[in-house]
């Protein structure tokens, strides 16, 4: 059995910014990983929504 360990790789999900102001239904939203001890403050990359169909900026959410 896999022994669990408490590393530094902790899951992570992106929420679209532009989708809550478009009014359409629905939410863009991704899970990745990061590692906290390179990045301790929230992560923004530019993803592809397929709602409204162009790459808009997601933020990490929770």
């Amino acid at each position: 059995m896999a022994k669990k360990s408490k590393g530094n790789r902790i899951q992570v999900i992106l929420e679209c910014t532009e989708h809550k102001d478009s009014g359409k239904p629905g939410t863009s939203r991704y899970v990745t990983q990061k590692n906290r001890k390179n990045t301790p403050e929230r992560l923004e990359l530019k993803k592809y929504n397929p709602i409204l169909r162009k790459y808009t900026v997601h933020r990490e959410i929770k």
